[in-house]
Formats: structure tokens, sequence, C-alpha cells
């Protein structure tokens, strides 16, 4: 475990001297299948979210991010006691001022248990990509611009995602790879590469509160990012499940996170972050919503002690 914990911080402080920022959600950390086919949640067979995020508010042209996911776990009889995998699909919708991509990345995964604590967990996923370019809503140095105003471009095209994903006790490894294709094939077209190594610590300190400890390394093309964040979750006999925490991502950029159970099936998270470079002349920071709806609840799945 220490190994883990050692590789994962050492990635982390090495990308601290020469990172940028990268557009993506916070709360990955609640739902890892955002950024990893592999993810699996392992006591429940279906599994929805819904995410969006509202970049750089008060920056003109900043990204607007939705994202929905549904997962399903397959089993060859109904005593779900024989899984064959994970079916899952995502649906990625993003603005950039006159830019906008659709993704749709049906995926599939498999869980190999490794003993009675630990599990690995593998996935691919097949992405089709549209990108429109409405250059109509471009900002013009005039209004009268003959080769600019009223132009729109649109096309598609396909890609792939890869990830594995480890899960323990207390313990969660992950490695994913984005848009594999555009590793291999240099068609200015497709999305650019993106790269995640990451991984979460969650130690119980007694019955009411646990300290989750989380890093990240990400890779985009010439881009390299690193980020960090700590939370404690509360949990009070008559309260639901609460989780407040921090984050900091390189360079400049801290925000804080908020979790709630609203029901055993349905949970609510939020954050919001702000970025201390140049953008924060022009913005007032980054506010983010996800809800995840969790339901079938497995049986006799020996994964209560799981990670997730």
């Amino acid at each position: 475990m220490k190994k883990f914990i050692s590789i994962i911080l050492f990635a982390f402080w090495c990308l601290l001297g020469f990172s940028q920022s990268n557009i993506r959600i916070n709360n990955y950390w609640e739902n890892t299948y955002y950024i990893n086919p592999a993810s699996m949640y392992s006591d429940y067979q279906f599994v929805a979210s819904g995410a969006a995020r509202k970049q750089w508010m008060g920056f003109p042209g900043a990204p607007e991010t939705q994202y929905l996911t549904f997962a399903a776990r397959i089993f060859t009889i109904k005593t779900q006691s024989n899984p064959m995998g994970q079916l899952g699909v995502k649906i990625y919708h993003d603005i950039i001022g006159y830019t906008e991509f659709i993704n749709i990345s049906p995926s599939y995964s498999y869980s190999a248990r490794l003993n009675t604590k630990s599990l690995l967990n593998m996935g691919v996923s097949y992405k089709i990509q549209s990108v429109t370019y409405d250059i109509a809503k471009a900002t013009l140095q005039s209004d009268g611009d003959p080769i600019m105003g009223g132009v729109e471009t649109k096309w598609s095209d396909h890609n792939a995602d890869v990830g594995v994903e480890f899960v323990g006790n207390a313990l969660l490894v992950g490695a994913s790879v984005q848009n594999l294709m555009s590793l291999f094939i240099k068609d200015k077209y497709l999305q650019t590469n993106s790269n995640f190594l990451y991984g979460m610590y969650r130690a119980d300190i007694d019955d009411y509160f646990n300290l989750l400890l989380g890093v990240c390394a990400i890779n985009n093309k010439n881009i390299y990012q690193g980020e960090f964040n700590v939370s404690g979750i509360l949990k009070a006999k008559k309260l639901p499940v609460m989780q407040l925490g921090v984050l900091y991502r390189t360079k400049k950029e801290t925000g804080v996170l908020f979790g709630v159970d609203l029901s055993e099936n349905v949970r609510l998270a939020c954050s919001y972050d702000y970025h201390f470079g140049d953008i924060s002349h022009g913005s007032y920071g980054t506010p983010e919503v996800l809800l995840i709806w969790k339901f079938n609840k497995l049986k006799d799945c020996d994964c209560e002690e799981l990670f997730k």
C-alpha cells in the first residue's frame, strides 16, 4: 500500500513545476467513470449520473460543460452470482466560445477479483465525436467581415478510451487513456489525447469520521497538470452522510468540495474553484454540480468492504 501511495505522490510533485490548466469536472472522484471506462460501482447493478460545470464565470466564451452517464452490471443468471461485466454510456457536451463538442461513448468493462478484498477492473469505450464551429458567434474586429460572418462547419470522427482500476479496501488506483487513436493518427479533426494516473486513500478514523486523500496526474498533449485533494466524511446517526473538502490544481487553482447523501441511493456533490492566475481578472470562479443515482443493490456480492 505504501508503494502505491509513494508512486502517485511522486508523480504529482514532479508535475508541480511545469503544469498548466486543463478543463474537466472536479467531482470525478465521486464517480471515476467520468475519466475511466474501467470504473464500476461494486455494490449496485445500475448507476446513473449527470454533471454540469460553468467554467470561469464572467469570462467571455468560457467553457460550459455537461455530462450524462449510465452503467449497468450484466450477469449470466438472475441470481447475480455470475457477473459478465458492465455496459455503460457517457454523453459529453461542451461549448467553448463558438466551438461545440458532443461525444457519445458506449463502453464495456470487466472486473477480475484478485482476492476477497481487492478487484482489478478493465474497460474500453468507443467514442463518436462531433465538432461544430459557428463563426457567426465569434467576436470579430468589424461587423462587416466578409470572410468570417455566418460560417458554420461540422464534422464527426471516431476515437477510443481504455483504462484499468484497482479497487481495494481502503485504496483506489487507476490509469486511463482518453482519445487513444489521437496518439497514432495525426488528424486535425481528432480531439487531443489525455492521460490520467490517479489514486485515493481512505483512512477510517472512527465510526463517525473518514478521511480521504486523493492525487491525480494529467497529461493533455503538451499540457501537464497535478491535482491534490483532501476531504472529511462525517457519518452522524441522525444526519445524512456529508463530505467537505478542498482541492489544489496546478498552477494557481484551488477550490472547495461538498457532498451529501440525499438518500441511500441518491448523492449530490457540488464544488467551487477559483483560478488565481491571469484569468482571475475576468472571472469570479467556477461552480459545478453532480447528481448520482444508484439502484438495485446487489445481493451477496461480498463487496461491502471495498472502496466504492
